[in-house]
């Protein structure tokens, strides 16, 4: 959907409510994860641990985190399913910005090849996290329900695991900040819509697709109905 906004710059919606919240859901869950798991883990912070509320926190964080591939289905089920399709499909163009990559780490998009919705570093981006996650809520679950039952080796791995996976997914989120503010992308999560310069800059494919579905819509508007 392209419109102009108060200073009549024309922006795209990028991101509907819906999927905002769940975002906003996956954000929050993990930061919880991420701030209570060091309290648990690191000794320094020991004395913030005593009592068990932290820990009590982080099981309440596990079940966020766990719970947002559901709500995601509920709230969006034709974006859930096109986000988990387009995170593993690459065309030519998205080999192409691979090999080109270096020059998008250093803010220089403008010479990349075309994208679509995703571009190839967000496909990557995704394709990771959905990895990743289901990593650490595997060897989360062994942890909260089967510890007992894993033995000492166990009980080791899933710990270095976990502990490793929520690692990368960290790394990943500070990357996912960089690239946020370095290409404008924030108002797609705060308002949804990001202006269209930008937009065409990283998915140049994806806004001409819109800028084609708006204009097939304005044709079958304009054309008269025949009368009967």
């Amino acid at each position: 959907m392209l419109q102009h906004d108060e200073g009549h710059e024309l922006e795209v919606l990028r991101y509907r409510k819906r999927p905002r919240i769940v975002h906003a859901i996956l954000a929050s869950s993990f930061l919880l994860l991420l701030l209570s798991g060091l309290v648990i883990l690191w000794p320094a912070l020991s004395g913030i641990a005593a009592g068990g509320f932290t820990r009590w926190l982080h099981r309440v964080a596990a079940i966020g985190f766990m719970s947002v591939p559901f709500v995601y289905w509920i709230a969006d089920r034709e974006g859930a399913k096109e986000l988990m399709v387009d995170s593993f499909k690459y065309d030519r163009d998205d080999w192409r910005w691979l090999k080109r990559i270096w020059s998008y780490l250093f803010g220089h998009a403008a010479n990349m090849p075309k994208q679509g919705r995703l571009n190839a570093g967000q496909k990557l981006h995704h394709a990771a996290v959905m990895l990743l996650s289901a990593s650490i809520v595997i060897t989360g679950l062994a942890m909260w329900f089967f510890m007992p039952s894993l033995g000492a080796t166990g009980q080791a791995w899933a710990a270095v695991i976990h502990d490793i996976s929520m690692l990368a997914l960290t790394l990943l989120l500070i990357g996912h900040l960089y690239f946020t503010f370095v290409y404008k992308a924030i108002s797609g999560m705060t308002t949804g819509y990001v202006h269209e310069v930008d937009a065409r800059l990283e998915h140049a494919k994806w806004v001409e697709e819109l800028e084609e579905e708006a204009a097939v819509e304005a044709d079958s508007e304009s054309t008269p109905t025949p009368a009967i």
